[in-house]
């Protein structure tokens, strides 16, 4: 894929994030094609954990995923998952972008890491870009394909493409519940009694088992692409390394947890990860009904999956501040992470006792 001069959708490594990009030219050198050539390396400046960058040979370019700066938790951050889905999800999935190398010697670049295509498209986060000006229903449709894809990609056949042992259908969501409280303890600068009482309650009303399917595990709008001519259609989905076998509604949950409607609080337009104060896009009531419809699956206990998903958001925003509390990374934006942790925790909270009639 030829390149552009500077592409727009990306910035210069931050100076605390840099590798040796000669070690890595020499490294790849053979393994990819286009490979032969000079490197430049450029950022991509969204997300607030994995990093990911732009590898430019001029005729070719590639994408280069590694897990963020410091220690992380063994589970989190699978660059080695993440490049065994990518390499095979692509035959039966086509929004899954194709990994081609995977280097688990930190010697390299510093950490394990592993090389997909890039695909070209727009990827919204709190705004609506300008390129869809033109288009009065962009929201509507970006709601649609959202949910649609996550039903297609639920439908999956996974054991055709040998990933039956990606992971443990049996007991998911308990050891969700039990992981994610786990992370909290190990990431929590102070108490906060909310996520006490909300991980209480999830484990009080454990739904039960249903049929296992592909589960993406951070499935949200700034975790997929869309074309830059249309907004309805979808060009690719990022984000794989947590990708396992267990109960699709947790998807769900997790995308209502990153979504957001006009009249919300705050501290939930702080954690979305949309543009803000838009009603064209779909509620999360809408969205339920059409996964519902789409995968004809039973709903009921969305609830459960929506309380788990701020449960989980509070524990991530919680471990990427301790990193930044700790200087383990240099990154200015998550200096507002701290005081989102009781907030999520509020909103899970609120939720689970119906204090609010919006939470889904």
């Amino acid at each position: 894929m030829p390149s552009d001069p500077q592409p727009l959708d990306t910035i210069p490594v931050r100076p605390d994030e840099q590798f040796d990009v000669l070690r890595l030219e020499s490294y790849l050198r053979g393994q990819l094609t286009g490979s032969e050539h000079p490197l430049a390396v450029r950022q991509f400046g969204g997300g607030a954990a994995n990093l990911t960058y732009l590898l430019d040979y001029g005729s070719h370019q590639y994408v280069l995923r590694r897990p963020p700066l410091g220690p992380v938790a063994p589970s989190a951050h699978d660059m080695g998952r993440e490049y065994r889905v990518l390499s095979v999800l692509h035959q039966a999935f086509p929004l899954a972008p194709r990994a081609f190398h995977f280097c688990e010697d930190p010697a390299v670049i510093g950490a394990p890491f592993f090389v997909m295509e890039r695909r070209q498209g727009i990827v919204v986060r709190r705004s609506l870009p300008a390129q869809y000006d033109d288009f009065p229903d962009a929201p509507r449709r970006m709601s649609e394909a959202l949910i649609d894809a996550l039903v297609d990609f639920h439908r999956v056949d996974y054991a055709a493409l040998g990933l039956d042992d990606l992971g443990k259908p049996a007991g998911f969501i308990a050891r969700q519940v039990a992981g994610w409280n786990k992370r909290w303890e190990n990431a929590k600068t102070e108490d906060v009694p909310h996520m006490d009482a909300v991980f209480a309650w999830l484990g009080d009303n454990l739904p039960p088992d249903g049929t296992p399917t592909l589960v993406h595990n951070d499935y949200k709008l700034d975790n997929v692409m869309l074309a830059a001519d249309n907004p309805g259609q979808m060009v690719a989905i990022f984000d794989w390394d947590m990708c396992t076998l267990g109960d699709p509604l947790s998807d769900l949950g997790a995308m209502l947890t990153y979504w957001t409607e006009p009249d919300d609080p705050p501290y939930l337009h702080m954690a979305a990860m949309m543009p803000v104060g838009d009603s064209r896009f779909f509620t999360r009531a809408e969205l339920v009904q059409r996964y519902a419809e789409k995968s004809g699956r039973d709903v009921s206990h969305i609830t459960f999956y929506h309380a788990l998903g701020l449960y989980r958001l509070a524990v991530i925003v919680a471990q990427i501040y301790i990193r930044y509390k700790r200087g383990q990374t240099q990154d200015q934006r998550f200096e507002a992470f701290g005081p989102m942790i009781a907030r999520l925790a509020q909103a899970a909270h609120d939720l689970i006792h119906k204090k609010s009639d919006k939470l889904v």
